[in-house]
């Protein structure tokens, strides 16, 4: 297992992912507020995902069935994690907040068709 860092742009909050095989799940999605973010996420079991610092400084964002958590920096707004509709047992992260990735070298990203709940494969 391998335990990577991730940060928001300020630095405010700082959680860590604990990976088996590496970023699983990376997809974009295509809901309403993923399609307006546009961020690249992976996904882990919520045992995986740890706020480190900044719990305090997580805004928490929530709609139509409250289901979803999405959290957000409260001092520079950027996404960090959310606990997802679909699987409430895994949180999505935002793959661009880990430490020393590049976004270019990942691979094929997969579609979640988040509107209709299923993944479509990269």
């Amino acid at each position: 297992m391998q335990t990577v860092k991730g940060t928001c742009h300020c630095k405010a909050v700082e959680f860590e992912v604990d990976l088996i095989n590496g970023h699983e799940n990376i997809r974009r999605c295509n809901c309403s507020i993923c399609s307006r973010k546009g961020a690249i996420m992976a996904g882990v079991t919520l045992d995986r995902l740890r706020v480190t610092r900044g719990q305090d400084k997580l805004s928490l964002y929530q709609w139509n069935t409250r289901i979803a958590k999405h959290y957000f920096c409260s001092v520079c707004g950027i996404y960090t994690h959310h606990q997802r509709r679909s699987v409430p047992t895994e949180y999505g992260y935002n793959l661009a907040c880990i430490e020393g990735i590049d976004l270019a070298e990942i691979g094929p990203i997969g579609a979640s068709n988040g509107a209709n709940q299923t993944l479509v494969a990269p």
